[in-house]
């Protein structure tokens, strides 16, 4: 092993003198151990184009992000995989994007809305995580009707949680309703003033 490739680097972390190495990336992959095999990192990139011509009035950017970027968040979480919302209709405000769209990094604005699903695994793994977070997607972009979208209403929950709106939907109680809470308790009810 070359020892000039391992520099020792002092840093200091809450009044602690510490010595930290760092390591080429050639020994990363611990060659010599036996029954390891190395498999390359590959960084590969999909396109999902979103079917806005035959669907002008659907809210896809909506449904892919969910309320405040969950949504999108949980896709990453659970594929490993960066999503990217680019082309026409992917910025919010659409004054901003007609500004920036001659600009350098957002030519992706003259294009069609699509998804990017971008990933960097091993070789062996890199297919079954892409397939995975496609499959997600092209779920979260076929259109459902408004009363049988139950997608859409779990998003319209979480926001009310998140924004302390949310109410039971039925007058029923739950566990955790205290029978003053009740909407047909009148006992723990103020008077409205009259005047008298």
């Amino acid at each position: 092993m070359d020892l000039e490739t391992w520099s020792a680097v002092p840093t200091e972390e809450n009044g602690h003198l510490q010595r930290m190495a760092s390591f080429p990336a050639a020994s990363m992959g611990w060659p010599g151990v036996p029954g390891i095999p190395i498999t390359p990192v590959v960084k590969r990139v999909i396109r999902l184009d979103v079917p806005v011509d035959k669907y002008p009035s659907y809210n896809f950017v909506g449904r892919i992000l969910g309320p405040r970027g969950n949504s999108l968040k949980r896709v990453e979480a659970l594929t490993d995989c960066r999503v990217y919302i680019r082309g026409k209709g992917s910025v919010k405000d659409s004054l901003k994007e007609e500004k920036l769209k001659d600009k350098p990094g957002y030519e992706h604005l003259n294009e069609p809305l699509h998804v990017l699903v971008e990933a960097e695994f091993p070789e062996d793994i890199i297919n079954a995580r892409l397939e995975h977070a496609i499959t997600i997607l092209e779920s979260l972009l076929k259109p459902v009707d408004e009363s049988l979208d139950h997608y859409k209403k779990q998003q319209l929950r979480e926001l009310a949680l998140l924004n302390g709106t949310l109410r039971e939907e039925s007058p029923s109680m739950s566990p955790s309703m205290s029978p003053s809470m009740s909407p047909f308790n009148t006992a723990g009810m103020k008077r409205a003033k009259t005047g008298r």
